[in-house]
């Protein structure tokens, strides 16, 4: 941990939380379909993938969903089920981010699409304030686990892979930053990340920003 110079978190799991149910049964409502199925088509296909490393748009992607889910229902009714995934934070995390700034810099970095990226942005910016930076795939053009995406951060934040701790309830994610020489925690719960970052919440805190 002594050569750890900077804290960067995936952020659906780690600090707010996903339900995928919500968007399954807004379009199952709208559609006249059975939510159950829904889900059970559903997949984190190559249409998912691109329009996370910003590839495809929107509209675009929801077209992908008609198709793949068989539920034929308008592009807004789509965009608020899709938007509908994130129920709220998770709070013992968020409230450790608050206690973290000024001790060491934090990054945010998330696969992510911009519809999402527009929801959660807005609705969660107080809880974000902490980060000195946030990375999406939508915007770098490379998701995790991909060692460029993790590549590409390293440089913008301007350390060695080896300097950056990630935090990332993904296990392949986590597996692939370890490969790319990121060090890396499997976050199953607020607990491993209260553990991993004990050793920075005795130092006293400094100007945000600070190596």
């Amino acid at each position: 941990m002594s050569e750890i110079r900077a804290l960067l978190f995936d952020l659906g799991g780690v600090i707010v939380d996903i339900d995928w149910d919500r968007a399954f049964g807004h379009w199952a409502r709208h559609g006249n379909a059975d939510p159950a199925l829904l889900r059970s088509r559903f997949a984190f296909d190559q249409h998912y993938e691109r329009h996370e490393r910003g590839e495809i748009d929107a509209r675009a992607y929801y077209e992908s969903l008609r198709r793949t889910l068989g539920v034929d229902v308008p592009h807004e009714v789509f965009d608020t089920g899709w938007k509908a995934i994130f129920p709220g934070l998770i709070a013992p995390t968020v409230a450790l981010l608050r206690d973290l700034e000024g001790r060491v810099p934090l990054y945010l970095f998330s696969n992510t699409n911009l519809a999402h990226q527009e929801e959660w942005s807005t609705r969660f910016a107080d809880a974000l304030a902490p980060f000195d930076r946030i990375f999406t795939s939508c915007e770098i053009g490379a998701r995790k686990p991909e060692p460029a995406a993790f590549e590409h951060v390293a440089r913008e934040i301007g350390l060695p892979l080896g300097a950056i701790l990630f935090f990332d309830d993904t296990e392949s994610n986590v597996l692939g930053a370890r490969a790319a020489g990121m060090p890396a925690v499997h976050v199953r719960s607020p607990q491993d990340v209260r553990r991993a970052v004990g050793p920075w919440l005795v130092r006293p805190a400094s100007r945000r920003g600070a190596v």
